[in-house]
This record gives structure tokens, sequence and C-alpha cells, in this order.
């Protein structure tokens, strides 16, 4: 008779430590259970990445799931995993039935990465077993230390357990105990005990393959045979004793009153019974562990080694006070089997997560093939030190699993502090998608209205993503024209009060604190201009967003605003363009945010907690990005397409405002032209965002020679603009690693605020201070000095360009110059102002910066003050006539401005940056020429 089936008759189950596709599909499962009596199965994740990696059996059910949904890795892994899972059990059933339920069980493991999380594992396990939906399925859940509660509270519900990873008889004992434990529970909530079924798998291979090498080891310092004697017996011994164990347990008044409501003892499984080393019996581990209520689970491999030359007898009792002797001599030699079980514990869940680590690897390679180019691309060009500084760095993020502490949102994942209150965004795309049909709603209600204009009236977080989805999209057929304003300049307020038709326009009031000083006195002036046009009627006219309970939303609903929209207090400014902040303002303009976010998904589930490190698209980038800016490589130069160019002073914010302090971080340098190679330090790591469908041959060789001259290059390829939602959150997730890397809190502000402070003294003050003494003036230019520029100031009988040269002298390698203008952002002044950094990059040699105020004290205007000291500043200031009033204050708009930029200047002397004041007479059109000149001169000198 078949060996196989003859172990039914001494009371053990055979089952399969195998499973994929094509062995079910095939036949060869049910072949099993038909011919050879295999009654039940276990899956592998290490199976089932060979499968799906290497074998084509699994392409139809993963590519129509792929182009069907955005799944993460693990729920692609699930899907198909549980596929399969149903197809076992269905051929299992019939064994099932005809057992009672005693028999014909297959078993999904839970994630081996909550082994030490309790309520996530009650959680997964939960899940699962209502997603197969079968009364013979089996949740595999570890028998570590969190596993016991879990496992615990799950049999008590009624869910059906493998418990796993089993070496230690006083563990077995503790999972024994819980299952009897829980089985009082069901019983006593009216549960039905014959329902439940469970298996404690009891591993044997593994435990004489590290016994070994121990014997091995005091062998050769003191031979004994005795010890030798030991070699290939210490697992079956100790299997044997806990089946001893499992009697006692077993047994008794307390069983009794269980069993007599219908329960099932819990089987001892053997797992790990393939015989790892070549000089022992290949079925040794079958042969010595037979008897009533046992299990063992073999691979194809042992399966047919046994059928063919297995011998079977009732072997489990035999020799128990032998078994009792070795393990007591093996304590004797000093080898202590607990501290082996303890250790193969340990390196049981790593070794299990490393299978996973390597399946859902493959899973999310097989994923991005799929998606091809609906998933932005990456690529980077490294230096050999710098990519094996990466790999490091990557390696140390998978063995840690940090990716998972990031999305478990563990605060200790950087300095420890209050981290974990601000990672809201990265469920942001997926908290979006809830609120489209309100957000469409507003739109299409401006829309009917007949609203031709939108303003947004806002700063930093709560304007650039904004402006972002304007400028790419651009004004869209029927749909209201969006204007972004963030500055309090005067002629700025008048410029766009002058594109658009009050009695038509809407007005987005946006800020998540609600206290923030520009964009709250913008709504004053704009509520009053349109008061007066709609005689009292401009409530229907103005939105508010804002976090909840700010004093934003307050004044919205005291003046009866069409619409408030909340902000997640979780989610930081620099981090909600993809929340409420960024869709309600493209939504008005016409954006498909229902296309944008569905795009925005893919990103964040390549980015998930369960894709591998060097499959994620976040964790690779964070992790060159803040492995390149401890290397020196600080000044990250952002390359766009044409289209989408103004994403860079949306990452602009994220980058600075994120990592610089501390003297650390990494410094944006936006939209400053190309040069050639030679016109570039060694501080630069180059971004190029290129659009799939906006060619751009000059741009492309240009990047292409930055690459062959042995500069970092970082690629983003984006097919469509739509794609560039994937990129807010890739660049979101990458910001926060980078974080981590660096050693910095990414989501405070500090010297952001220091600026606030600053500003709201001066305007407080602002009639009793005494204006600013020049210590320098020439041609209606005026120059300010504090801190480390006063030395070039004292001179007072040099030229401007005298000073400045004297200013651009002190510069260096590594070190940026950044202008700082708080003037009208008009094409002219733009223009002026990148001739300028221009000039000073191809003389210099250094990174620049063109940055206008106020809107960059939101932005960058932390890692300026807070960031690496290595920056040279120019702060122009002009006149602000004609002037505006505020309505119902004091000031005007041209004050806020000048006390703004004054107390920015404060700051940043302060904090011992190097800084001029220069102040240009009349709107600065002119003097800003005629500073270029000077500049242009004072470079020509040095």
């Amino acid at each position: 008779m078949n060996p196989l089936k003859r172990l039914h008759e001494y009371g053990q189950s055979v089952w399969m430590d195998f499973l994929d596709r094509q062995f079910v599909g095939n036949g060869s499962f049910k072949r099993l259970v038909d011919e050879d009596g295999v009654s039940g199965v276990t899956s592998n994740p290490t199976i089932f990445r060979k499968a799906i990696i290497s074998g084509s059996e699994y392409d139809s059910s993963l590519n129509s799931t792929i182009a069907g949904s955005d799944c993460d890795a693990m729920r692609l892994y699930e899907h198909v995993a549980i596929e399969d899972i149903r197809s076992a059990a269905d051929i299992l059933l019939p064994v099932y039935r005809s057992t009672g339920g005693a028999d014909g069980f297959v078993s999904l493991e839970v994630s081996p990465y909550l082994a030490n999380d309790t309520d996530g594992t009650v959680a997964e396990a939960r899940r699962l077993w209502n997603e197969v939906a079968r009364p013979n399925v089996m949740i595999k859940v570890p028998g570590t230390e969190a596993g016991v509660p879990a496992i615990r509270q799950l049999l008590g519900e009624g869910i059906n357990i493998n418990i796993t990873l089993l070496f230690a008889r006083h563990v077995y004992r503790q999972v024994a105990e819980a299952y009897i434990a829980a089985l009082e529970q069901l019983t006593a909530a009216g549960g039905d005990a014959r329902r439940l079924a469970s298996v404690a798998s009891f591993f044997v291979s593994r435990i004489d393959t590290a016994v070994d090498k121990l014997i091995d080891a005091k062998i050769k310092q003191r031979p004994d045979q005795k010890l030798a004697d030991l070699r290939g017996r210490i697992a079956v011994a100790n299997a044997k004793l806990a089946y001893q164990d499992y009697k006692q347990l077993f047994s008794g008044s307390r069983w009794d009153a269980l069993q007599q409501r219908g329960a099932r003892v819990q089987r001892l499984l053997w797992a790990s019974t393939s015989t790892k080393n070549p000089a022992y019996r290949d079925v040794m581990y079958v042969e010595d562990l037979i008897g009533p209520d046992t299990i063992n689970t073999m691979p194809i491999e042992t399966i047919e080694a046994f059928r063919d030359h297995g011998k079977v007898a009732n072997t489990i009792e035999a020799d128990i006070p032998a078994a009792q002797q070795q393990l007591n001599l093996l304590e004797k030699f000093g080898i202590s089997l607990n501290e082996v079980t303890d250790k193969l514990t340990v390196e049981g869940v790593k070794s299990f997560a490393e299978s996973f680590d390597g399946l859902l690897a493959g899973v999310e390679q097989r994923r991005a093939q799929t998606l091809g180019a609906a998933l932005n691309r990456y690529s980077a060009s490294l230096d050999k030190a710098t990519a094996e500084a990466v790999q490091n760095t990557l390696e140390e993020w998978t063995k840690a699993g940090k990716i998972r502490d990031l999305w478990g949102k563990d605060a200790n994942l950087w300095t420890g502090t209050d981290e974990d209150k601000w990672l809201g965004w990265l469920n942001a795309v997926d908290d979006s998608r809830a609120q489209i049909q309100k957000i469409d709603a507003l739109a299409s209600g401006l829309q009917k209205d007949g609203i031709t204009n939108a303003v947004l009236l806002g700063m930093g977080g709560s304007s650039l993503g904004a402006e972002v989805f304007a400028r790419t999209f651009g004004a869209r057929k029927q749909w209201p024209v969006l204007h972004v304003l963030d500055s309090t300049h005067p002629q700025a307020i008048r410029e766009v009060e002058g594109k658009i038709d009050l009695a038509k326009a809407a007005f987005i009031v946006s800020s998540k604190s609600g206290t923030t000083l520009e964009p709250n006195i913008l709504m004053d002036y704009f509520w009053d201009r349109v008061e007066k046009v709609k005689k009292g009627a401009a409530a229907p006219r103005f939105v508010a967003i804002t976090d909840p309970g700010s004093q934003l939303e307050r004044v919205a609903k005291e003046r009866h605003f069409r619409h408030v929209f909340s902000g997640n207090p979780a989610i930081g400014g620099r981090y909600s363009v993809l929340s409420v902040f960024g869709l309600v303002p493209a939504a008005i303009s016409g954006v498909d945010v229902s296309r944008l976010l569905e795009s925005a998904a893919k990103m964040v589930r390549s980015c998930d907690r369960h894709v591998p490190p060097e499959q994620n698209p976040g964790v690779l980038l964070g992790v060159a990005l803040g492995t390149l800016a401890k290397s020196g490589r600080d000044k990250v130069t952002i390359i766009a397409s044409p289209r989408i160019a103004d994403f860079g002073a949306w990452l602009e914010q994220l980058l600075a405002e994120s990592t610089g302090k501390q003297g650390k971080g990494l410094i944006p340098i936006d939209a400053e032209p190309l040069t050639s190679p030679d016109g570039y330090g060694r501080d630069r790591l180059f971004a190029y965002l290129r659009l799939d469908r906006e060619s751009d041959v000059d741009q492309d060789n240009a990047v292409a020679a930055l690459e062959k001259a042995g500069q970092p290059v970082l690629r983003f390829a984006i097919a469509d603009p739509y794609d560039i939602g994937q990129e807010f959150f890739r660049w979101e997730m990458a910001t926060a690693i980078a974080g981590g890397v660096i050693g910095i809190n990414p989501f405070d502000q500090p010297d952001v605020e220091a600026s606030k402070v600053k500003t709201r003294a001066l305007m407080k003050d602002a009639a009793k201070a005494a204006p600013e003494t020049p210590l320098f003036a020439e041609d209606g230019i005026r120059l300010y000095g504090g801190g480390p520029a006063m030395g070039m100031l004292n001179s007072r009988g040099n030229s401007l360009s005298g000073v400045l040269k004297q200013f651009f002298a002190a510069t260096k390698p590594g070190d940026y110059c950044a202008l700082l203008a708080y003037l009208n952002p008009n094409s002219t002044v733009k223009s002026t102002l990148q001739q300028i950094r221009v000039n000073i990059r191809d003389r210099k040699k250094i990174a620049t910066c063109a940055e206008i105020g106020p809107r960059f004290l939101h932005s960058t205007g932390q890692a300026y003050k807070g960031g690496p000291n290595t920056g040279a500043f120019l702060q122009i200031t002009s006149d602000y006539e004609p002037d505006l009033p505020v309505p119902g204050q004091s000031y005007t708009f041209g004050k806020v401005i000048e006390a703004t930029a004054r107390g920015d200047f404060e700051v940043l002397n302060e904090r011992s940056r190097r800084a001029l004041h220069i102040h240009l007479a009349g709107d600065g059109s002119s003097g800003l020429m005629k500073l270029e000149q000077a500049i242009s001169d004072a470079l020509a000198q040095g």
C-alpha cells in the first residue's frame, strides 16, 4: 500500500507545503489528494515569488487586475494568492466534509511584517478570513510574543488558525493554552466549538541544522563521541517531548468539558520536514514523528521520497526517555536549546519577511511593467561611489523595515518629536477621492453662475500647488481663469484686479492656519471691492479653504461664504497639494481632479509600505537626495519641460522648508537657465522632469552633457500632464525620507515662524519705529547692511560696484547667491532678475536663486535662514507708491511689505547670514536695471 496513505492508519494527516496555480490547475494537486491521501496544504511566499516572476500562469490575472485597479503590490499578491487558496480549498472541500471539519484545510499567512504587532495581526487575519470566505481555510499566525494574544483573540472569534514558527516547547504550551482559553470564550458566548479548528506548526529540521553547527564547533575544540552522537537527534527529541506536552494539555476535566461541547484537539503539525543534511535519511523527519492527531507537512520532494521508500510505524512515542536524555546531555555540554529556539524564532520572522520582500518586489516589478508609461519612470545617473552609498542606505532601510515605519507613522524615523502628527498626506489621495463629488459640485455651480475668473488668495503651500495647476493646464474653455495672488505688492494687486471683472469673479481664500497675514488682508481688500460692486452680496463669490476651527473658518461662516472646505490638520501646508488646498482651485478652473487623483494613486501604491525599498520610487528618490546632501551635493537644480516648469516653484518650498534647518538641508535651484557642464561646481544635483509629449531638444542635449560630464542626474519621464500628480506624491514621500537620512524633522519650519514674529512686531510698532539710515547711497540706490556684511559697507567712499565686488569676492565654491526681490513680479522684473543670476552663476560658478517676496518667505526662506550657512543674499526693495490701504486697518499694503522685508532682513542677520539690503527708488524697474549693471561691473572687476 502507498506509504503516504498508510499514515492515515496511524492518525497522521499529510499536508503539502507547496501551492501554485499551475500545480492546482493541471490536476496535479487533485491527484495527490485522490491517490496519495494528501488532505491539506500550506501556501509559501517563496514559491509564489518564483511562479510570479519566472512563470506565466499568473499573467492574465495580474495584468487584468493591474489594469482595472490601483492596487499596491501586497493587494496584487493577495488577489492571486486568494484565488489559488480558494481553488485548493474547493478541491479539499470533500475531505473537509467527510471528516466532519477535522481535516482538508488550506493555510494562508498574515504578513510577516506584523509578527510583532498584535492589533495589526488581528485586523489582517480577520480581513483575509473574510476575503477567502471558505470554511476550510486557516490563517497562519506566528507564535511570537505579539502573536500569542492575537491567536487567542482570533480563535475566540471562531477563526481557524495555523500557529506557525514554533520551535520551543514552552511557546507551544502557550499557544495550546491560548487555544483552550479561546474555546472556553467561544462556547461561553454561545459559539459552536465544532466549527473551530487549529494546528500548531512545530518546526523540526531547522533545529538540527542550528544545533549541529554548535556541536561541530565544540567538537573542534574538544572531540567527544557522546556529543557527536547528538547530531541529527535533537529536533526529533524536542518534537517527541512536545507531543507529550500535547497529551497532557488535551486531557483532564478542563478539556473534557470542552470536548463534550464538540471541541477538537489542536493538532501538532510537523513543519520544516525536508532533510537539510544529505548525510541524513531523506525521510527521517517523517518516519520518526508518526502518531495520532498529528500532521506532517511536506514539500513535493519529500512526498515523492516517502511514497517511494518511506517506512510507516507509530514512532511518536518511541524512546521518550531517550529523547529526554538527549536534551539533558545537550545542556550538559553547554548548548542551550532555549537559546537556539529563541534565535530560530527571530531568524524565522526575518526569513519570512525577506521572502515577502522578494515576493513583493517581483509583484511590483510585474506591476510597473504592466503599467508602462502610465507610471512615471525614474532613473539615476550617479558615480560609482555615490551609487554604492545609496545602495548601502537602501539595504539599511530594507533590513530595518523603515518604509513600514514611515507608513506606520513612527516619529523615531526622524527625531522622535512630533513627526507622527504630520503624516496625513500619506492618505491624502484616498481621502480626496472621497470628496470629489463635493468639490465638483462647487466648481459646476460657479461655472453655471457665469464666473469667468477665480482668484486664489494664499501663500506658500496654500498657493504654490494651485499655481502649478493653473500654469500646467492653463485657461480651459468655458471654465473660470485661475489667477494666483500671493503678493501684497500694491501694483501686483492692482494688476490682478485689472485682469478680472469683479462682478463675474470668485475668490478662494486659502490658509491652513487661518491667521496668515497676507491672505487675510487680501481677503478684506477684495471683499470690500466686491461688496461695493455687488451691493452687499459678496458672500456667494467667496470660498474658504482652511483647517477646522481656524480664525478664517470663523470669519467665513460669519460672512456666509459660499463654501468652507476643511483641511486635514495632520497635513502641513507644503504637503497639501493633493488635498482640498490644491484640488479645489484646480477643479474650479476646469481641471479633471478625478483623473488627476486616479493617476496619483498609481504612485501612492508604488510607494506603499509593502513595496521593498529597491522597488519603491519614493524611497529610491529620498535615499538618493539624502545621501547626496550628506556628501555635499545639496544644490538640487530643477529642470522641467516648459509646460510643467512651474512644478519647480512648488518643489522649491517642499525641499527647502522641509530639509533646511539645523545647518543642514537641500537648497533647491529653480528656473536657473542651463549652461555647459563646466559652468557648475561639485555641489550640484540635477533633477530633470521631462514631459514625454513636449520634446525640448536643447534641454535634452544639455542634460545629456551633464550626465556625460559626471554630474549626478535624476530623470523623471512623465507621459501626460495629468501625471504631475504622481510627482507631487513621489517628491513628498522622498522629501520626508531625505529628512530621515539627513537627520532632521521634515515637518516643522522654525525659521519661517521667526520671520512672521518679527514682521508682526514691526507692524505693531510701525508708528514708533525710527526710519532706517542707509549706509551707502548712489544714483537712487541705497544700501543697508548688518551682521557679517557690515564690514563691506564701512568705507563710504566706495562705489556701488565696489561694495558689490567685495560682497561677491567673499563667495567660494559650494556657496549660492539668492536674489530676494520684494518687487512687483511682472515680466520685466523677472527677466532682469534672471539676467542678474545668470551673470553671477557664470562669473562665480555658484548656484543662484531668484525669489519674489513675500512669497518666498513661506517657501525657501526657511532654508535660507536655517539651512547650510553657504548663502549670500541680496535683498531688493523699492518704493510702493501709489500705495493701497488695507480695509479696516490703519496700515497699507506698502507698509506690510516694508515690514515683511525688514523683518526678513533682521532674521537673516540674526542667523549670521551674509546679506545686503538694496533699496531702489521709485517702482524699482529702472533701479533694477541700474543694479544689474552695477553687479555686472562688480563681477567683471572680480
